[in-house]
Parts: structure tokens; sequence; C-alpha cells
């Protein structure tokens, strides 16, 4: 790493894995190397990493039997393979913020006093997340951090979609829908906006980041209008481990007849249920996908979270008052076709008409010349909108990616 040169570090710590890129800053955004280490809590989980400049790529078992060893792992990788003395500054990918954090912000002793007072909202995200803020300033006390949140995207969102049918003085106190995986969608706005501006500010699309965690949103005047997550990330689609929207009374069902707590449902919801619950199995798509013709289980699973998916689409074409373009994006919806297709299935009333061959491959364009909405695959890059984040708060003039 050249000293003469400016250099960004983004994390991207999620439940199961944390993502880590490192950028030179010149008149673009250039990526040099990437990393993921996957699987944490598992047997073995692994660390992947790929350097951009020399065209390699490795990876190696490691130990990670919860987050606090996988942040010491990570962090022994960066002294071992990072001159961190030319790194300006390193960017967080933050869930949560509450009502009081939405923007990119320089962390301080007072933000992070505030993310562990409002970890109730996200006990699955923003406790490891805050690990990694504390980790990198204890061992690098020297490098700025910066937090982007998940919720930005949003902030904007319509009364109507904001507001949940419960007593007003909640809303009053910070409980509505906030909506997240808004680093992704931003950056499916900003590469459509730059395929077509005229078109991605007019166009009423839905955006749908499917992975572990699945979102959808809707984006008229590219603007989100309405989107699935509420006031936590458990809410909306069937994700993979959580259940997505639930009857409310359910809580007070399990409570009375199985003495289940709030904290033995949150686990309930958001580590048990979604794919694995209903497969009992697998929360890993593929996985189910091999197994669906053996185990009705499975097959189960792959239709629940289809029809989800499709029948939100319907209603969001509704709340659009129509639909011109359809974007899939997050690990399933960038890389399974089966499930394009099947969430697909039913919607040429609306003007959807997949091409099979383009579906099977990837295509950017899945839709038919004939499909009166175009339906498109966007690999999302939410660390990209993390390093650009830094740059606008350093004052670092930038044109994106290279």
């Amino acid at each position: 790493m050249p000293k003469d040169k400016t250099y960004l570090l983004t994390i991207n710590g999620g439940s199961s894995s944390i993502k880590f890129t490192l950028y030179n800053v010149t008149e673009s955004l250039t990526s040099i190397l990437s990393g993921k280490l996957a699987g944490l809590g598992l047997p073995v989980a692994k660390l992947r990493v790929t350097n951009s400049i020399q065209a390699e790529a490795s990876a190696v078992d490691i130990k990670a039997d919860n987050y606090q060893q996988a942040v010491a792992v990570l962090i022994d990788w960066f002294y071992k393979h990072i001159d961190i003395s030319s790194v300006k500054a390193i960017g967080h990918r933050i869930v949560h913020g509450g009502h009081q954090y939405k923007n990119p912000q320089w962390v301080t002793k007072q933000l992070l006093k505030h993310l562990s007072a409002i970890t109730p909202l996200d006990p699955q995200h923003l406790p490891g997340e805050i690990q990694l803020i504390e980790a990198f300033d204890q061992h690098f006390p020297q490098l700025k951090q910066m937090v982007c949140f998940d919720t930005e995207f949003h902030q904007n969102l319509p009364t109507v979609a904001k507001l949940l049918p419960i007593p007003r003085q909640y809303y009053e106190k910070g409980i509505y829908r906030y909506g997240f995986h808004g680093l992704s969608y931003r950056y499916l706005m900003q590469v459509l906006q730059q395929q077509d501006a005229e078109k991605a500010n007019q166009d009423k699309m839905i955006l749908a980041h499917l992975g572990n965690g699945a979102s959808m949103t809707a984006v008229t005047n590219g603007q989100s209008i309405d989107t699935t997550m509420a006031m936590t990330p458990a809410a909306g689609l069937v994700m993979g481990t959580r259940s997505g929207d639930l009857d409310p009374g359910l809580f007070g069902v399990l409570n009375r007849s199985e003495s289940m707590g709030a904290e033995q449902f949150e686990t309930m919801i958001n580590q048990q249920s979604g794919l694995l619950g209903i497969s009992t199995t697998t929360s890993d798509m593929q996985q189910l996908l091999e197994q669906r013709t053996t185990d009705t289980n499975a097959e189960d699973a792959i239709a629940v979270f289809c029809y989800q998916a499709r029948k939100q689409i319907g209603a969001y074409a509704a709340a659009l008052g129509g639909l011109d373009t359809l974007v899939f994006s997050g690990g399933i919806g960038e890389n399974v076709a089966e499930i394009r297709t099947q969430i697909c299935q039913q919607l040429a009333f609306i003007g959807i008409e997949l091409d099979n061959e383009l579906n099977q491959q990837n295509a950017l364009r899945i839709s038919t010349l004939q499909s009166r909405v175009t339906v498109c695959i966007i690999p999302t890059n939410e660390e990209l909108m993390i390093a650009q984040s830094m740059c606008d708060l350093l004052n670092l003039n930038h044109q994106g990616e290279k």
C-alpha cells in the first residue's frame, strides 16, 4: 500500500457475517481488497479475501463461535495484511439509529451511548456493530470512524406508510415504520439513475432485496414511498431465519399456552423462523431447492417465500398506481433464477413477462421485449455507498466506483 495514496476501509457487519472492502480514493473509488467472514456461530466459519489488483483470492477456515471471536480474527488479519497507517477513515453500516440518527455521522461517545441504549430495537445487529466500532477504536484509535444508517433511504416515507395502527402516543416516542436495506436501495437507485436519470426519477418501481434478510421497497419520483420492513428488520417478507409479518396476537397466545416470554419470542421470530422454521432443516435457499423434490417441508418453505414476495409485488403495484420497473437484488434475487421465475409467475396481469433464457443467465434485463414492466437484476454494493459517504464527510472528490 503506497503511502502517498488515500485509502478508506468499509465494514459491513451482519448478524452472521462481516464484510469489508479497502478502497483507493483517486478521481474515483477503486476497490483493491475485499473480504467476507461468513458462518459466524457455526462449527467452522470461513474468511474469504479477494485482492482485486492482483486478481487473487484465498479462503481459510476459522473458529468464530460468537461475534467477539469473529471481531478478534478480523482485527488480527488487518494487523497482518493491511498497513493501517495508510487508511484515512473507517466506515460502518449500522442497521438502526432510532429516530434521532438517520444520516451519516462521525462516531462519537454520545453516538455510541445512544446506539447502546437502543439495542432493544435490533438485538440481532446492533450489539455486534457496536463491538466492531469499539474494537477498531481500541486497536486503531488514530483512525476516524463513520457510520451509515440503513434507515436513511426511507426517512421521508409518507405518513400513511410510516404510521403504525397503534395508539398515537407511541409515534411520538419514535415507534413507526423505519425501513431497512437502505444502503442497498440507495445503490440500486444510483445505478438506475446512471443508466437513465429521467426514467429512474419518473418510473414507478419496486426494488426487491432478497437474501437471508429480505425486503421490498416501492419507489416513485426517485423516493421510497413504502417498504416491507417496519419498526425492526423482523417485519415484512419471509426471510432465512426471520418470520416476516405475523399476527400480533401470536405473542399473547404463546405466552399463555407455553409461558413464552418476550426474549424467547424474539429469538423465535429472528433466529428460528422463516425458511428455517418452515423447512425445519436449513435457511439456505440453494439447499432447499436441492431438497424440494424429496422433502415437502423444503417445498413449503420455497412456496411460502415466493408467494409472499409475489403478493407484495401486487400490493405495491396497487400502492404505486401501476408498475414500470422491477429490480431483483441480494443473494437470492441476483443469483437464483428458479426463485425469480416462481415469484413472477401469475404476474402477467400487471405486465411482467420474463425471458427464460435471459433469466437463467442472470442477465441485467430478464424481461421480454414485449413485457410492459422492465424486470432487471442489479448486484448490490452497500460497501460502495459507505465509501461514498466517507468521501462526502471528508470532502474528498470522487466519481463513484472505477
